[in-house]
């Protein structure tokens, strides 16, 4: 169950990173608010998952999930470049992520 839940908190950390980018610096209300809940709501499945698995596990399962999704997100809805380091960066975390993950 705590992994579901990490996965959870990973996507939410997505949502509140592109609401973020969307709020405009915090000036613009809805996705200002869309950020403030989401990111509230991440932290606290982080925090539930982490009950039961170690800190260094899902403390970087959770960036991780956040930076490719935010990778991913930033080149399919925002424009932003798809270069090979990038490509090869995103897949290496993604690496790292399997790893830590057949670790536990």
């Amino acid at each position: 169950m705590a992994w579901g839940v990490l996965v959870i908190a990973g996507l939410l950390e997505i949502v509140w990173a592109y609401a973020m980018k969307q709020s405009d610096g915090f000036t613009r209300a809805i996705p200002t608010a869309i950020t403030v809940v989401t990111m509230t709501a991440s932290f606290a499945l982080l925090s539930f998952a982490m009950r039961s698995l170690p800190l260094g596990t899902a403390y970087t399962v959770w960036t991780g999930i956040g930076a490719v999704g935010a990778f991913a997100v930033g080149v399919a809805f925002l424009g932003e470049a798809v270069t090979p380091a990038r490509v090869i960066a995103a897949c290496l975390i993604v690496a790292g992520l399997v790893l830590m993950r057949l670790s536990d």
